[in-house]
């Protein structure tokens, strides 16, 4: 194929490119307009949620009482009470809590223990091909590859959406 061929394919790529960045910003006008529409009311129904959760939250951290047993009722599909929370584990010298799990549970320390030493691949992107030879490194797939990539870039995240998006790889089936 000759350059000028690729030149035209191109320039048909870019223009097909410029007409989808179009028609999403369009798309994102019509959502803006739509947002501006119904922002007061969607703002009062925030007020209005956060409102009656606090209210409810207050209700029930005052009415313990009622849900000793049992601790949580589903009432018109929300779940209201009391549950245990998990806890949280804390200390402040990790190498005694290491020492003390070696002398207390030396066979469970495996399970309660990480220990792991593994190449830190990024880094090793740094080093040289011979640096990279000596340590037993090899270097795959560095080969050329094709590249297409608009060098504005504006709006490939939004495409990229759009095309992974199930309604419109189902639309294009």
């Amino acid at each position: 194929m000759q350059m000028q061929e690729i030149e035209d394919l191109a320039k048909a790529f870019a223009t097909a490119r410029t007409e989808l960045a179009q028609r999403l910003q369009e798309l994102r006008d019509e959502q803006e307009k739509a947002k501006r529409r119904r922002l007061q009311g969607i703002r009062n129904a925030v007020v209005r949620f956060k409102a009656s959760h606090h209210e409810l939250r207050e209700a029930i951290e005052g009415s313990a009482d009622e849900f000793r047993s049992p601790k949580t009722r589903i009432l018109h599909g929300i779940k209201v009470g009391f549950v245990k929370q998990k806890g949280k584990i804390e200390f402040t010298d990790q190498d005694a809590v290491v020492g003390l799990i070696r002398k207390h549970h030396p066979d469970q320390f495996k399970a309660l223990v990480k220990v792991e030493e593994t190449p830190i691949r990024k880094a090793l992107g740094n080093l040289s091909a011979g640096e990279l030879k000596k340590l037993g490194v090899k270097v795959t797939d560095d080969t050329d590859a094709v590249v297409v990539k608009p060098v504005d870039g504006e709006v490939d995240k939004l495409i990229d959406a759009l095309i992974s998006d199930p309604e419109i790889e189902a639309a294009r089936d």
